[in-house]
């Protein structure tokens, strides 16, 4: 049971918090400000929370000894009120308003010095949506917060969007919005933030702070995976690992989950030390099916990680992989084919790849096998042609097996 505070107690801690937030304003210390819009990192109870709940007329209080601060006081006040209460619906909406009032504030201050602070309400707002919406969802009720504080972050964008110093801070709350739109699945809200950043005069990507930048390829990076723009995705995600904080390691693991399918489907394998080191095994038998052209165990490990390569969203990526097993399955062939008949080494019955496949437990007759090797010449995984009427691969003399060279199949 908590101790009894007095009210004497309790309106000395409520002035003293409220003192701390208009000095902090009045002085123009970002960092102190950011601090003390810190709503959803406390940990409840605390002296502040114990004195809101002895206090309930804390609202009033705030008003009248800050009047020029009446819409961000009373608001921000009850949304740490309710938040140590656990009412996160509540607490969102409460701080969505103090939000509101704080944006018009930075609007009007000519200088960044409260940067921080508005970086720290573009954090707060996201995860209080998300606390909101998970509560909200227990009780059987809709869970719009997250979505509605997208939209506060759009306004946020368009405050920091314009010429001057403040551009600077419009990076991270572009993260902030990456973060919501793929919890939200509304990726192709993406887009129009994307242009703004990329193409508009305002932003020089490289004034941005190096973590904003790695946040930012990371997602963006995502993206091309999901459209399948691997080269592209392979730049950034390549960026966002080169320049990441190697001390955070969790970090670095996030990169490359999706880093180590864009770098397979261009033939670059990475080393299993790498796998072991990050935690990301998943991917062992992916690799080792690439190396030995084995069919079966690349099925095996697509169906053994099915859920965790459908939920980060590289299941269809990894799938596409077949064909690269496939020729290393027809390489390994022309290999063995070399040392019994150097003379035939070139000439690879269909019939063969049929034997090899079923000593993988695969059934695949020849018109099946012969769709395959059409796709991988297609593809330009082989050099050669077919001599339809006697079922043969004729591969050439001259590298019948290209190397991808970093291009995607």
């Amino acid at each position: 049971m908590a101790a009894y505070l007095s009210m004497g107690e309790a309106h000395r801690r409520i002035a003293d918090y409220l003192s701390r937030v208009a000095d902090s304003v009045s002085s123009s210390d970002g960092a102190a400000l950011a601090s003390l819009l810190a709503v959803s990192s406390a940990q409840a109870p605390t002296p502040l929370s114990d004195a809101l709940s002895a206090f309930p007329d804390f609202p009033r209080l705030a008003a009248d000894r800050y009047p020029h601060l009446s819409d961000l006081l009373p608001p921000l006040l009850r949304a740490i009120h309710s938040h140590s209460l656990r009412r996160f619906a509540d607490a969102y909406s409460s701080f969505e308003k103090a939000a509101n009032a704080f944006l018009q504030e930075f609007r009007n201050w000519e200088t960044p010095w409260a940067m921080e602070a508005m970086h720290t309400v573009a954090l707060e707002i996201r995860l209080l949506a998300e606390k909101a919406d998970r509560e909200l969802a227990t009780s059987g009720k809709n869970p719009d917060k997250l979505q509605a504080a997208g939209s506060f972050l759009m306004k946020v964008f368009g405050a920091l969007a314009v010429k001057g110093p403040k551009r600077i801070g419009a990076l991270y709350v572009t993260c902030q919005l990456f973060k919501i739109y793929f919890r939200l699945g509304t990726v192709h809200l993406c887009r129009s933030v994307i242009r703004s950043i990329e193409t508009a005069r305002n932003f020089d990507f490289e004034d941005f702070p190096v973590k904003d930048k790695v946040t930012y390829m990371y997602y963006t990076g995502r993206l091309e995976v999901f459209n399948e723009n691997f080269l592209v995705a392979d730049q950034k995600l390549t960026y966002a690992l080169v320049h990441c904080n190697p001390q955070y390691e969790s970090n670095l693991r996030r990169i490359l989950k999706f880093l180590i399918p864009v770098k397979l489907s261009i033939g670059v394998l990475p080393r299993i030390t790498l796998l072991e080191r990050y935690n990301l095994l998943e991917y062992a038998d992916v690799v080792t099916s690439l190396k030995r052209g084995d069919l079966r165990l690349l099925r095996q490990a697509l169906e053994r990680h099915e859920d965790q390569f459908l939920k980060s969203g590289v299941y269809l990526v990894l799938e596409k992989l077949e064909l690269q097993v496939y020729q290393r399955l027809v390489k390994k062939i022309h290999i063995i084919q070399r040392q019994k008949e150097p003379a035939k080494a070139h000439q690879i019955k269909l019939e063969v790849v049929v034997k090899a496949l079923k000593w993988l437990e695969i059934d695949m007759d020849v018109d099946e096998v012969e769709c395959i090797m059409a796709c991988l010449i297609y593809k330009n995984l082989i050099k050669g042609y077919f001599a339809h009427k006697s079922k043969v691969l004729v591969l050439s003399k001259q590298d019948p097996f290209p190397k991808l060279n970093g291009k995607p199949v």
